[in-house]
């Protein structure tokens, strides 16, 4: 049995799965700039937030319900943080779709919640 999908929101399907056409490469994650404070006392970052050390590029990600960090070089950054925008857009979009299918669920099954 096929469910009938009112066409404006047909049209708002196409237009999320067009955009998944377009997605490159996809990271999860997120990236963190830092800078640190050494912890010795006669270092400048001590008292001087101007000397911090870094700033130091961190990506972090979940694995198997750990958190995983990569230190990233600016090169390192430039070249991967599309991806990592990639990847924030990708779940967008996929809850834009799930969202967009149980409400056509919903109606196709005259369901009202």
């Amino acid at each position: 049995m096929s469910a009938e999908v009112p066409p404006e929101v047909d049209a708002q399907r196409r237009r999320i799965v067009a955009e998944l056409g377009q997605l490159g490469f996809t990271l999860p994650g997120s990236i963190v700039t830092r800078t640190v404070t050494c912890g010795r006392a006669t270092c400048g970052c001590a008292s001087d937030p101007e000397q911090r050390h870094g700033p130091y590029i961190q990506w972090s990600r979940t694995v198997k319900g750990r958190t995983v960090s990569k230190m990233l070089t600016v090169e390192q950054l430039e070249t991967y943080q599309p991806w990592i925008d990639n990847g924030r857009r990708l779940r967008e979009l996929a809850h834009q779709l799930e969202t967009l299918s149980l409400e056509a669920m919903r109606t196709a099954e005259g369901w009202n919640s």
